[in-house]
């Protein structure tokens, strides 16, 4: 494809996601009144960072305990070494 319909290609692209991204922060106030209204509230679906964040909250859970447990192990291995 000629480089010049690329790059319109692009431009047109970008400027569809701007163009979409004005018009919902133009219409969000509206949308706030209408749920205020009608008593119904959006519930939010975690974005995308929210999910990493669980993510690596859980991982970080599970390596403390992992590591706790090694250390209660070498604990136990050295206790048992001293006694011998």
């Amino acid at each position: 494809m000629n480089k010049h319909f690329e790059d319109a290609r692009y431009y047109i692209k970008r400027a569809g996601e701007q163009a979409k991204k004005g018009v919902s922060e133009e219409l969000e106030p509206v949308e706030e009144r209408f749920r205020e209204l009608t008593g119904r509230e959006e519930e939010p679906e975690p974005s995308r960072l929210d999910r990493v964040r669980e993510d690596l909250e859980e991982i970080e859970q599970r390596a403390e305990g992992e590591a706790k447990e090694a250390v209660a192990d070498a604990r136990e291995r050295l206790r048992r070494y001293r006694e011998d």
